[in-house]
């Protein structure tokens, strides 16, 4: 299992936190996303078949890219 925090700095509510919660969740083998909107980070813990590049290109498709 791999676990990553990302600042997102795209995340301006709790709301912004929902949906990539939601939406990162469905991806096949991400176990949890946690959020934090004050921050603008998020924590995906994940294993395979996700892979970061998998998270972090449905991040962008989002609306909410991760900062490098």
């Amino acid at each position: 299992m791999e676990e990553k925090t990302v600042f997102v700095p795209n995340i301006s509510c709790g709301h912004c936190v929902m949906n990539i919660r939601r939406e990162l969740g469905e991806l096949d083998g991400v176990d949890s996303v946690a959020g934090d909107p004050e921050s603008k980070q998020i924590t995906v813990r994940w294993q395979p078949p996700a892979t970061w590049v998998s998270i972090t290109e449905l991040l962008q498709e989002l609306g909410y890219p991760a900062a490098a």
